[in-house]
């Protein structure tokens, strides 16, 4: 009698699964790494910065620390967040260039957290979403919805958020 060393291929293997917050938009469904989430704010207290462009919804203050709050409709070429009981701000942190970056992120509603195995996943169109295509590092469906998983560190990158500022401020100054 001969024993099976196989390992158990029902079982998934944690590196193959991912877990994203999910969340809407304008009865759209996005999703986020979780782990590039803090924590999730009710929105309150943003307070409006002259001169910004019109993604930068304003600044918090978080535990005596400014953060920007960008309206992420705008930021993906939708229609602003029109404010709800349920509007809420993820704060998220992304890492460049060894720096750590804190943005609040404005959505209409937090949906849950999912977890996802990579298979689940399928990839990004290369045309048809209305969001630029790097943005995006997936869509997975969930139950009847798509969610669009897209990725922090190129929809928000610092350095192209500051050169969209400045083109937007230069763009006044003509």
């Amino acid at each position: 009698m001969s024993k099976d060393s196989s390992p158990d291929r029902s079982i998934d293997e944690p590196k193959n699964r991912r877990q994203f917050l999910t969340f809407c938009l304008n009865n759209e469904y996005f999703g986020m790494e979780l782990h590039q989430t803090r924590e999730i704010l009710e929105y309150s207290d943003v307070t409006d910065v002259p001169l910004m462009p019109g993604f930068m919804s304003g600044v918090i203050n978080l535990r005596g620390e400014v953060v920007p709050v960008i309206d992420l409709a705008i930021r993906l070429g939708r229609d602003p967040i029109k404010l709800h009981k349920r509007t809420c701000i993820v704060i998220i942190e992304l890492h460049s260039y060894e720096q750590k970056h804190v943005l609040g992120l404005l959505v209409d509603s937090v949906s849950e957290v999912v977890e996802l195995d990579t298979s689940d996943v399928e990839e990004a169109p290369a045309f048809g979403a209305n969001i630029r295509a790097e943005f995006i590092l997936g869509i997975a469906k969930k139950e009847e919805q798509f969610v669009i998983l897209l990725d922090a560190e190129k929809t928000l990158s610092p350095i192209e958020l500051a050169s969209l500022v400045e083109a937007e401020f230069q763009a006044t100054e003509d």
